[in-house]
């Protein structure tokens, strides 16, 4: 009898093992990332933005400020710099300011709307990985009405002191609803909403040039500069309220200890009167975001900054002390962004 139950469980253990090996599942890694225009600003700075897809190694890359030029050979040239290091992905320039690169074989790529003031905010496409089929988005939203200034004693819009910083967040929003980051997250959620339906996996990445409401609540009002103020930004509730996760702040939720701040980066290779903004405010934000529609195929592992450590706050470059999750470059860093790195399990079956 002790035989035959060490026999079932051996049977058990076999049936278990290849239970397991039959779900494929693979590693998906996905980078976010704004090129300061193309890198142009940081000298070294386009070797850097190689070196840094050549260092984190992602399957997806969403890509923005790229230079709206006529036959613009930068991706290209991009594409074959990561092939002489045995990474080849695919992707193209799309004659507007965002791109995908994948890994995997693009299809259905282009532009899936255009807004009223004729931009072009978004670059869409599909790929298959296994049975999977997942729809991503690269996205670079208005900078315009950037009013997370006005707390701060800034305008948004001619990014010149106000008489007062503001101290209501009705006012706040409505001067920052005059841009045309909601339009666009309402449209990209209309467009990928006939993704979900198809059961399609949605993953959304870019610059949103607006905070996020998870990190302007009662925990960090008197932070920051924010004047005291819980402001719910739009675009991140439309985006929450539709169902989407916020992959920082899925695993890091403390917006205290884990500010996750992406812009402005204290940058030591740029020059600073291009990366200073508001000289004498402490205008740090988490503006770069991944965005996923949760699936039970996709399982999100790890996410972290991409850039390096300090911050520019008030006009100099500071070690922000946080215990945000970083990776650093090991070359020259091209932006005055910081990106995002985010790595999923994803069952292919």
């Amino acid at each position: 009898m002790k035989k035959f139950n060490i026999l079932l469980c051996l049977l058990f253990l076999l049936g278990f093992f290849v239970f397991c090996a039959q779900r494929q599942t693979v590693r998906l890694k996905v980078l976010q990332l704004n090129l300061w225009i193309q890198g142009r600003i940081v000298p070294g700075g386009v070797g850097g933005i190689i070196d840094i897809i050549d260092q984190t190694n992602p399957d997806i890359v969403f890509l923005c400020e790229i230079r709206k030029e006529e036959n613009n050979p930068f991706i290209d040239n991009l594409k074959e710099e990561l092939k002489k290091r045995n990474k080849e992905y695919c992707g193209r320039y799309m004659d507007q300011g965002v791109t995908v690169l994948s890994k995997y074989q693009l299809t259905n790529v282009g532009s899936p709307f255009t807004l009223e003031n004729g931009s072009r905010p978004v670059c869409k496409a599909t790929l298959e990985i296994g049975e999977k089929t997942l729809t991503v988005y690269s996205v670079h939203w208005d900078y315009t009405h950037y009013e997370c200034y006005m707390p701060r004693g800034y305008s948004g819009t001619t990014w010149k002191k106000i008489e007062a910083p503001a101290d209501n967040a009705d006012s706040v929003l409505i001067a920052n609803r005059i841009s045309y980051r909601d339009e666009g997250v309402s449209a990209l959620l209309k467009d990928a909403k006939q993704e979900t339906e198809q059961g399609h996996i949605v993953i959304l990445g870019g610059d949103f040039n607006e905070p996020s409401h998870l990190d302007w609540q009662a925990d960090t009002k008197d932070l920051r500069n924010h004047n005291g103020l819980v402001i719910n930004w739009d675009c991140s509730v439309m985006l929450h309220e539709a169902g989407y996760k916020d992959v920082y702040r899925e695993l890091y939720p403390n917006a205290v200890t884990h500010p996750g701040f992406s812009w402005p980066a204290g940058n030591q290779a740029a020059p600073m009167e291009k990366l200073m903004w508001v000289p004498d405010a402490d205008d740090r934000d988490r503006i770069d975001f991944i965005y996923y529609y949760p699936d039970k195929s996709l399982t999100l592992k790890e996410a972290a900054l991409v850039g390096p450590k300090e911050d520019l706050c008030s006009g100099e470059i500071v070690d922000g002390k946080t215990q945000d999750h970083f990776v650093e470059p090991q070359g020259i860093w091209p932006s005055d962004h910081k990106g995002v790195l985010a790595t999923f399990e994803l069952c292919t079956e």
